[in-house]
């Protein structure tokens, strides 16, 4: 007589059904720019930051400053519940600290504001040529670009651990290699974009770059929360 297969004990299922949460709460906290079309916060999407949504002088700048906060407590939390109760290889290991570093970078990001928008007002772009802007702007540039780099590196080391010994990704290793790979390009498009839009050259597209980087990041943080889910 056939027999179902074994299920994860109960203390083990709600760990994997608490980190899957946690994943999938803080991709929809960081997705909620998406909402922008729907204020009217007179930023344009095509060429300006998204982390300008949540600038000290914008109307919506507590609500997206909150949303920011919010998301990166959550995938924090969420890395950390899964390094200290899914089963660990060096490759996990490496990629769930990278989403922590990722979470926690993304907290810190919400705590240092831009001032102002410098896509959409020249005075900013002026006040930070000539160094009259908080030092708050050179800090949310590092965060900012250490949070890239924590998704970067969790979202690489996860999908190669999937795809070299068939954990937790390995259903969805396809989708997350591809996700993986369109985020790197998107990486690189708005990194290329930044240092046009340094060098005076035009935005070259900066809002839709950045915006396809974040919106990857969140897709492919729920795959992961469905995989966890799956998995327990």
């Amino acid at each position: 007589m056939p027999t179902s297969p074994p299920t994860a004990p109960r203390p083990a299922r709600a760990r994997t059904g608490a980190v899957s949460a946690l994943l999938v709460l803080g991709a929809l906290a960081y997705s909620m720019w998406l909402i922008e079309p729907f204020l009217g916060t007179g930023l344009s999407p095509l060429s300006s930051y998204v982390s300008e949504l949540a600038a000290r002088d914008q109307p919506y700048g507590t609500l997206f400053r909150t949303t920011d906060l919010t998301a990166g407590l959550l995938v924090l939390a969420g890395a950390v519940g899964a390094l200290r109760w899914l089963p660990r290889r060096w490759g996990t290991v490496v990629g769930w600290a990278g989403l922590a570093l990722f979470g926690a970078a993304t907290a810190v990001d919400s705590r240092l504001p831009l001032s102002c928008a410098p896509t959409a007002d020249a005075a900013c772009v002026a006040r930070e040529g000539a160094g009259l802007v908080p030092a708050a702007h050179t800090a949310h540039a590092v965060s900012s670009s250490v949070a890239v780099t924590g998704a970067l590196v969790g979202m690489v080391a996860l999908t190669l651990a999937a795809r070299r010994h068939g954990s937790l990704l390995s259903r969805a290793s396809s989708s997350t290699l591809l996700l993986t790979l369109l985020e790197l390009a998107a990486t690189a498009w708005t990194l290329a974009a930044v240092a046009a839009f340094d060098a005076g050259l035009g935005t070259w597209g900066l809002g839709v770059g950045q915006r396809l980087q974040v919106l990857l990041i969140a897709v492919w943080l729920g795959l992961l929360a469905r995989a966890v889910v799956r998995r327990g």
